[in-house]
């Protein structure tokens, strides 16, 4: 029989061999006392549901993993497949390391009781349980819990600081988390010049370099009622199989259409993928090409390895040293190589940072991260958002609970009518993913125009995005709610139209993940279906889609640089000589009309008496564009993305009686309680036309972004 001590590894977001500081302390250093090593990963009952491993006729002792505000899963068939795939890859990487890798299911800390009682009185005997450290509250209450149980059985225990972010924790010159500073440009100030702060990667252990993995017969079942696979493709199943329909009217996958993210997990999948976006560019382009909407390579899509350690942040910019300093041959015929940072790779770097900082702000901010009024609002926080809970609900909310349950429905769907959030929402729902555009516009549309509990939206996102990282996903949509560290907070909504004709301007993106639309000529019409004529709408068979009879917001708009009406709708000065035309602020000396509002993407907005007020913000003081020579208004076949005018709101409330609707339940246990999308640049952008830099939402760095 085996003699000797134990160490029980514990592995939740660190799913690598690579720049693993737990595996490399334990292969280069003689003296930490074990002869055995067993790494064991649970796949944790309160955020996966785990039903599907029960054995038959068998009832689960964990409440359904679903999400508080909502009720949605916690972690939906994309993400999970992806978390499946990664944890088996890391298996596989520590066998051929000569180790190995035990995996089970239910609550880590009745996984670890049951373990230790079964090794009790055994050799090797439990000598220490180590875990790397998070900072979200339901691992920390995890941590707190292997803790007790560690104690109560006389086993040491120690955390491992976390190192798979940019900047280690340790390098930050913060005292406490209190320090942070609660607007990004104030940290990244300080942290810069980016490309010196990280620290070096550690290498991939040697094979046979670790302690002896105990032997399977001496390792304790799964506990009960549960049963744990040994093929990868039934882990994947049993995973899958309980989530049933996500939506009532799942869309059909569009033909032709291709996911953006086909990857597989794990951190040889990583790996691979790293490589590729340096040698084809991607890295060196990736600060012009990261704001589109279909293909592989526009961003990086690495936010799902990031989100579960299958790969560090410093491991992405050692790699892009290799790159940028050419020192590594497997990269000479990369665009860039030898040639020092880019552009691209200092975008690159930008995201990792930004990661780091809202992982840094859940530290901060703790519980607040989940809570409806935000971390930086105060307790006089007195907004009333809509919900579809009726016993949260206002008594004279409107819509009703009813109707925002069924408005919800439909933003799930993709059948609100407004078409770069409805093609979002589908892609999203087929394949876990989205670009970051597209979750900003979703999330702004949300919670600014539709005036929606953003916690829906975290939620919704939580359980399908398959780069899902807790802070990265909650702390943006806090971002973009307005209840986050923006300092411009509700002031900050972006127009999905305007959007749409900057991002997707023949609609192309639209048309691929929502084909009724397809056959619409005019973008405008892709971008809001109800715009369309009669005919054309008969003649494509839209003409009762509820998408044309009941869009769920109307944004009046025309596509030329001159809004509806009045030629002296907007006040202008007048200046001495031909054309007699500036650019004033429209507020000036010789001005007349009402100034106009300007929305954060540098669109006009003009509210009508039937506006529900939810886009206001303050004038920008800008000019006001002219229009294109030639007094020529009609939209153009090639639109450059002109400013777009519109009108948020039209005449009379939510048109649709809801008599189908169902409600909302609220299941009344706390997600930790749990943090997506944010802008990019903090401050006003040059003039009135330009597009601003924003945030990626989060999981949103690269990848994300």
């Amino acid at each position: 029989m085996a003699t000797g001590k134990l160490l029980i590894y514990l592995l939740r977001r660190d799913l690598k061999v690579i720049d693993n500081p737990i595996l490399h302390h334990l292969a280069t250093t003689t003296d930490h006392g074990f002869t055995h090593l067993l790494p064991i990963y649970v796949f944790p009952a309160h955020q996966i549901e785990v039903s599907g491993f029960l054995k038959d006729g068998e009832k689960s002792p964990y409440l359904p993993a679903r999400s508080r505000v909502g009720g949605y899963w916690r972690c939906g068939p994309h993400r999970a497949k992806f978390l499946a795939q990664s944890v088996w890859d890391l298996k596989e990487s520590l066998e051929q390391l000569g180790s190995g890798l035990v995996i089970r299911v239910g609550d880590v800390k009745d996984v670890l009781s049951h373990l230790i009682h079964g090794l009790k009185g055994k050799a090797p005997g439990v000598g220490a349980v180590w875990m790397t450290e998070e900072l979200s509250l339901e691992e920390k209450d995890e941590q707190d819990a292997v803790a007790s149980i560690c104690s109560a059985n006389d086993i040491s225990f120690k955390l491992w600081p976390d190192e798979k972010y940019f900047v280690d924790d340790r390098d930050t010159g913060l005292e406490t988390p209190k320090d942070l500073p609660d607007v990004f440009t104030s940290y990244r100030k300080s942290q810069e010049p980016l490309r010196e702060r990280p620290r070096s990667v550690l290498p991939r252990v040697e094979r046979s370099s670790l302690p002896l993995f105990l032997e399977k017969t001496s390792v304790p079942d799964q506990h009960h009622p549960f049963t744990v696979p040994t093929k990868l493709q039934d882990l994947e199943a049993r995973l899958i199989q309980p989530l049933g329909d996500i939506v009532r009217n799942a869309p059909p996958y569009p033909d032709g259409a291709e996911s953006a993210h086909p990857f597989q997990g794990g951190e040889s999948h990583a790996q691979k993928r790293l490589r590729h976006l340096i040698k084809s560019g991607a890295m060196s382009s990736y600060k012009e090409t990261r704001n589109g909407l279909l293909g592989l390579d526009f961003s990086t899509k690495l936010s799902a390895y990031l989100a579960l350690g299958c790969v560090s942040a410093r491991f992405v910019h050692e790699e892009l040293l290799k790159l940028e300093d050419g020192t590594d041959p497997e990269y000479e015929k990369a665009p860039g190589y030898g040639q020092g940072e880019s552009d691209g790779t200092a975008a690159v770097r930008f995201e990792l940072l930004w990661r780091d900082y809202m992982r840094l702000c859940m530290a901060k901010f703790g519980q607040k991260l989940f809570r409806q009024s935000g971390f930086t609002q105060g307790d006089k926080y007195d907004k009333t958002w809509k919900t579809a809970n009726k016993h949260e609900a206002k008594h004279d909310q409107d819509p009703s609970p009813d109707k925002i349950a069924r408005i919800l429905e439909r933003f799930e769907e993709g059948t609100t009518g407004m078409g770069l959030i409805d093609a979002s929402q589908r892609e999203l729902f087929h394949t876990g993913y989205t670009s970051n555009r597209a979750r900003q516009n979703s999330a702004s549309f949300l919670s600014k125009h539709l005036g929606i509990d953003w916690r829906y939206g975290a939620e919704w996102y939580e359980m399908l995005l398959v780069d899902f990282d807790v802070s990265s996903n909650w702390a943006n949509w806090q971002y973009m709610a307005g209840v986050g560290n923006d300092p411009r907070g509700d002031a900050r909504i972006f127009n999905p139209v305007k959007q749409a004709f900057d991002y997707d301007k023949d609609g192309t993106y639209v048309r691929t993940w929502v084909p009724e639309l397809k056959d619409l000529e005019k973008p405008e019409n892709v971008f809001q279906a109800w715009t369309a004529s009669s005919s054309d709408l008969e003649q494509h068979g839209l003409a009762n889609n509820i998408m044309v009879t009941d869009p769920i917001k109307r944004i009046d708009f025309t596509v030329d640089r001159k809004p509806k009406g009045s030629r002296r709708s907007f006040p202008r000065r007048r200046g001495p000589g031909r054309g007699g035309r500036r650019g004033g602020n429209g507020q000036g000396p010789g001005g007349s009309g009402a100034p106009q509002d300007h929305s954060t993407d540098g669109s006009a907005m003009h509210h009508s008496a039937h506006s529900n007020g939810l886009l206001q913000s303050q004038s920008r003081g800008r000019g006001v564009p002219r229009p294109p020579r030639g007094g020529g208004y009609a939209p153009r076949a090639n639109y450059d993305s002109p400013p777009v005018y519109y009108n948020n709101g039209y005449p009379g409330p939510w048109s649709v009686d809801y008599n189908d609707a169902r409600g909302r339940s609220n299941y009344g246990f706390y997600r930790g309680v749990a943090p997506m999308y944010g802008q990019r640049m903090q401050v006003p952008f040059r003039n009135s036309y330009a597009q601003p830099m924003y945030f990626p939402p989060p999981t949103m760095g690269p990848g994300g972004a």
